[in-house]
């Protein structure tokens, strides 16, 4: 197999440089004992090569040097044309078709393309959930569109945005890829190895755990301490679960009993896992997981930013009234409340206001730099949106049931990031 393509368990699979953080941190994650997936990373090499295959070198340079112009869209909007509808080099489609036969000769079918770009999951910069994933491939066709989606990405407006926050070229990085059998997952989440009480925390939802990432669930909470002991469990409210194939947002039946994604034993192994993670990063982590019939698989891990506890700076806020929910673990804010129910209201939404949500998912990682707060009616503390409030420090309550029906448009809120409390005044 070409030196493009490595399985994970290769020593030089830890290779940030070439392979991005993500899938070398997933690499170390092995290397260190811990249960995956498996799979191969394809070098962030092959996707220079496609981009000078394509004549595309001159697009990219000038996609950053025009600034927020039409002629930088255009060009943006030339590499992203250019990646999706060209031919894959064949230098780099022959490795890749060995990769495809491979997983599905030892694994079978679905195979998972996931981006693991030379700037994502970084500390300060996690790009949570601003490229791609595809979970479910099935052919040789869309396995190949999946490989050239997640090269695109790189030149997606949210992921152009994001970059100009950190004053990031994407003609200076590239793209490198995660390829993997799918974790046909019973229960899947994330987890936190550090909170702000000095405790960890761990995520669960049905299914796979794509449904938490992008903040459409409101996810089971089970808080640990730092010896892995179950101290708090708190069973979601979960509506559907995320499923593979045709089960994909699968209905759970309507009066069908809450229940717990995880028992004791599997919350314990987790924290064990979540305690691994850190010793093998060296800092404090932020995980992602799933299980199946065979056990809990570690997905992904990235450095994990901690907020600090900050003190209610009045203490007539603790006379209003409350709704509680799962906190993204930063900051103390107030400002006026915008409450928002469709995508197309986001401009609605000033600066220093508290967005006030139904589901909060990575897209709405663009306003974070203009409000005080965001409160939403699903999601919890392991979402990608949860994430990137973090790196900004901007307090966030996730899965605060009826936030939108209750707390009045225009009010004056109050968002404890740390205690997960909102407050208004009436």
């Amino acid at each position: 197999m070409s030196t493009l393509l490595v399985p994970l368990t290769a020593p030089e699979a830890a290779d940030a440089t070439r392979f991005g953080p993500k899938g070398a941190n997933l690499a170390r994650l092995g290397h260190g004992g811990l249960p995956t997936p498996g799979g191969y990373c394809l070098c962030a090499d092959a996707y220079r090569l496609q981009i000078k295959h394509l004549g595309l070198e001159e697009s990219a340079k000038g996609a950053f040097a025009a600034d927020d112009s039409p002629q930088a869209r255009k060009y943006a909007l030339d590499m992203k044309l250019g990646l999706m509808d060209e031919p894959i080099a064949p230098q780099i489609l022959e490795p890749l078709m060995q990769t495809w036969h491979a997983i599905k000769a030892k694994y079978g079918l679905p195979i998972v393309v996931r981006s693991s770009a030379l700037v994502e999951d970084r500390f300060g910069s996690s790009f949570a959930g601003q490229f791609e994933s595809f979970l479910d491939l099935e052919t040789e066709t869309d396995y190949q569109t999946a490989i050239k989606a997640c090269w695109a990405a790189l030149w997606s407006t949210r992921a152009l945005r994001y970059m100009a926050t950190h004053n990031l070229d994407p003609a200076d990085t590239a793209m490198a890829l995660i390829i993997q059998p799918l974790v046909s997952a019973i229960a899947a989440g994330g987890g936190l190895s550090q909170t702000v009480d000095g405790g960890m925390l761990i995520n669960a939802t049905w299914g796979l755990g794509s449904s938490i990432a992008q903040g459409e669930v409101t996810p089971d909470r089970y808080l640990l301490s730092r010896d892995a002991v179950l101290t708090e469990a708190a069973v979601g409210p979960k509506y559907h679960l995320a499923g593979c194939t045709h089960r994909k947002f699968a209905p759970i039946p309507k009066g069908t009993p809450p229940k717990r994604c995880l028992n004791d034993a599997q919350v314990g192994e987790l924290g064990g896992y979540l305690r691994r993670a850190e010793d093998i990063m060296g800092l404090p982590v932020e995980i992602e997981w799933a299980m199946d019939d065979g056990g809990i698989k570690m997905l992904q891990a990235r450095p994990l930013h901690i907020g600090q506890q900050e003190q209610v700076p009045d203490e007539i806020w603790r006379n209003h009234p409350r709704l509680r929910g799962q906190p993204a673990g930063v900051g103390w804010g107030t400002g006026r409340a915008r409450v928002v129910t469709c995508e197309c209201e986001l401009a609605h939404v000033a600066p220093g206001d508290v967005l006030v949500t139904k589901s909060a998912g990575p897209a709405l990682g663009r306003i974070l730099t203009n409000v005080s707060g965001v409160v939403a009616e699903l999601g919890g503390s392991t979402s990608h949106l949860a994430s990137l409030a973090r790196e900004r420090d901007i307090p966030m309550v996730l899965g605060v049931m009826d936030a939108t029906t209750t707390i009045p448009d225009g009010a004056q809120v109050a968002v404890d990031g740390v205690a997960g409390i909102v407050r208004w005044v009436q």
